[in-house]
């Protein structure tokens, strides 16, 4: 068996086979969870105008302290095209357009308006409470970078600068399949030594949630001519992930006759616990991910690699996973050869997230699974990894 590749080493790899797709332009509305494949750029000015942060009196500072007339009223949306006469005040709206001549804005608590008049105690100072035009950003500057993937701040920003569409990379096309003569759709009826098949499902979410479009093709039972169909047509996407028969028993075809159609495997094997099995390939520009059939094994197996390969073909900045920070609830036995992943549940202290591993960590346990919302990574190495010791993880929620 060949040596089993790092976590990192193995994702170099299959960052080192990926494409980006062809950008395509994108309707705001309908952009969220898309990366931006060039820098967006403001339309306007924003603010366009200056514009108060405040109800209350505009005025020029010199004018202050003092009772002043107030000379006309501004409201928010209503563009002021009088010029504010020296000595003078303007009742102002929060977000209304500050007139010509002046340049603070005095809340109105601080001050007193009766019959006309406006009372100002103290002297404001130049700039007050105003917001001047582009302060947040200028004509023609970058509000999003190219690489971003877009949430809703930058949703809200965009808009806000007046961007109506954005050059995004296209969506990759995913096919999934299952293969496993002994699989089951959910619902039907369970015949001896048969089992429902529930990896589809799970890797659809997982790779919708990266910006996929996937496909999930029929079940494939173990038949060397069945599976030379099915994966012929999974391979006309950007994207063909099985589950199942990658390992080395009589009835784990998928390797072999991936070759047979003209796949290069990358690798074979990652030290990592569960998901040691895992295969990654190429057939021109689709790459090809065989992951075991255990359910957690897969679901690893795809927000390791998978996940990290979509975001990279939409051309995100850095589609490796994002692990966070954490401490051990309980000591962390360490495994020798491999990096481990426990399903764990996080929990709030007063010193920040503490991650507490769920009993029944075998790969085929996916029910169990249903009650993590993490994943501690345990390094490779000697030894315990003490109760409080920091741990990355990574979030299923």
């Amino acid at each position: 068996m060949p040596e089993l590749l790092t976590i990192e080493d193995a994702l170099e790899r299959v960052l080192a086979r990926t494409r980006l797709l062809a950008a395509e332009r994108v309707e705001l509305a309908a952009a969220a969870g898309r990366v931006v494949a060039e820098p967006a750029r403001a339309r306007v000015d924003l603010p366009p105008f200056a514009s108060s942060a405040m109800d209350g009196f505009a005025v020029r500072a010199s004018d202050t302290p003092g009772s002043l007339p107030v000379a006309f009223r501004v409201a928010a949306g209503s563009p002021s095209t009088a010029e504010l006469p020296a000595g003078t005040a303007a009742a102002i709206a929060t977000g209304g357009a500050v007139p010509e001549g002046a340049d603070a804005v005095v809340p109105v608590e601080l001050t007193a308006e009766l019959d006309g008049r406006v009372d100002i105690t103290e002297a404001a100072s130049p700039g007050a409470h105003v917001r001047p035009r582009g302060g947040d950003v200028q004509n023609g500057e970058i509000v999003v970078e190219a690489g971003t993937r877009l949430a809703a701040p930058q949703i809200g920003a965009l808009a806000a600068a007046g961007i109506a569409e954005v050059i995004c990379g296209a969506r990759p096309r995913v096919s999934v399949l299952a293969t496993g003569s002994e699989l089951r759709a959910p619902g039907e009826e369970l015949g001896p030594g048969q089992i429902f098949e529930s990896n589809r499902a799970l890797l659809a979410v997982v790779l919708t949630g990266a910006g996929a479009r996937v496909e999930q093709l029929p079940v494939v039972a173990d038949d060397e001519r069945a599976h030379t169909a099915a994966l012929e047509r999974g391979l006309g996407a950007d994207i063909l992930v099985t589950s199942g028969g990658v390992s080395v028993g009589p009835h784990d075809l998928v390797r072999e006759v991936s070759s047979s159609l003209g796949v290069e495997e990358v690798f074979w094997g990652v030290a990592v616990k569960p998901g040691k099995p895992l295969s990654f390939g190429v057939r021109g520009s689709t790459l090809v991910f065989g992951l075991p059939g255990n359910p957690v094994s897969a679901l690893v197996g795809a927000l390791l690699f998978v996940r990290p390969a979509v975001l990279a073909l939409q051309g995100l900045a850095d589609p490796r996973p994002n692990l966070d920070s954490g401490r051990a609830g309980v000591p962390l036995g360490r495994n020798p050869g491999r990096d481990e992943l426990l399903r764990a549940r996080r929990r709030l202290d007063e010193a920040g997230v503490v991650l507490e591993p769920l009993h029944g960590q075998e790969s085929h346990m996916i029910v169990r699974a249903s009650a993590a919302d993490a994943l501690v990574h345990v390094p490779r190495g000697e030894g315990t990894i003490p109760a409080g010791a920091p741990v990355r993880y990574l979030p299923l929620t």
